[in-house]
């Protein structure tokens, strides 16, 4: 199990759009992809839940947290060999790991907590709550954006991960995102 943990090995920048639901992660993880011309990685979960609906079959536990892990890790492993330079991902495992402990709290996984330890992120882009709420039958804390936001910034300095917040309209976004990404393209 913790071969499947690890990265494909790879020189690629990796990007993580991260935050609360309905803050334009996918949005942005498109246009940033469409821009660079890289690909991206999509939220596993929401295509997981979203075929449980379908097959209606739509009960959410615990026990399916690792097939989502696994699923999302797959998937990103599939799309760093397509990339040239960078890599952008709708959410990781980390985003996935900080909604498991907020539902079930106490939550502990071996899994999850050796694939995040192994994977090395460039940088996360924590989306800001200041665009309006887009309900969908997947989101279910339409009231508890703020909070969210909290946890998951305090998530991202508690594992003292490079990341820079980003609000306004998607331009905004979007410029505040290629200025940060610029600088890593430099770097690398």
């Amino acid at each position: 199990m913790e071969e499947k943990a690890k990265s494909a090995s790879s020189p690629i920048i990796k990007v993580v759009l991260f935050g609360p639901e309905s803050t334009g992660k996918s949005t942005l993880t498109k246009a940033l992809a469409d821009y660079y011309k890289e690909p991206c990685v999509e939220e596993y979960m929401r295509t997981y839940l979203e075929e449980r609906i379908h097959l209606d079959q739509f009960e959410f536990t615990k026990n399916h947290l690792i097939p989502i892990a696994k699923g999302q890790l797959e998937h990103e492993n599939q799309q760093t060999k397509r990339a040239k330079q960078i890599l952008f991902c709708d959410t990781n495992l980390l985003q996935i790991y900080t909604y498991a402990k907020e539902y079930y709290p106490g939550y502990q996984s071996d899994f999850f907590e050796n694939a995040i330890k192994h994977r090395t992120y460039h940088l996360y882009i924590l989306t800001d709550i200041d665009i309006p709420w887009e309900p969908d039958p997947l989101r279910d804390k339409p009231h508890e954006r703020k909070k969210m936001y909290k946890i998951f910034e305090k998530t991202l300095k508690k594992f003292q991960l490079p990341y820079i917040c980003v609000s306004g309209s998607l331009e905004e976004r979007m410029l505040l995102a290629k200025n940060k990404i610029n600088l890593l393209i430099k770097e690398n």
